[in-house]
């Protein structure tokens, strides 16, 4: 089960830090990533970690967004800088990377930012 939380609402270049907390036991096995999704958009991906610490970002957010994780609280985290407009969205984790696809879902978190 994964637990979203960190959303809320900011201006432009602004910062927000998502969290992600997980439970049971295999969290430092699992990929983690990031996605967003916005009305009428599909789910999209922003960043992901797998479980050696290697960690992609998407373009539309690289060199503002960072992904990261600490196993020992089975928590992921996804650092927001610069946050323009654009990036709001709901915002939801995923864990546990299987054929491409992620097994466990959080609830989403909204991120709202105003220009």
């Amino acid at each position: 089960q994964l637990q979203a939380s960190g959303g809320g609402s900011v201006q432009a270049g602004g910062s927000l830090r998502l969290s992600c907390a997980a439970s049971g036991h295999s969290f430092r096995s699992y990929s983690v990533a990031w996605f967003r999704q916005v009305p009428r958009k599909e789910r999209e991906l922003v960043a992901e970690i797998d479980f050696f610490g290697s960690a992609t970002v998407e373009d539309s957010v690289k060199g503002r967004f960072a992904i990261s994780r600490d196993n020992a609280k089975k928590t992921a985290y996804l650092q927001m800088n610069s946050l323009k407009p654009e990036d709001t969205a709901v915002y939801y984790c995923a864990a546990q990377k299987v054929y491409n696809k992620y097994t466990y879902w959080g609830q989403g978190t909204l991120v709202t930012v105003s220009s």
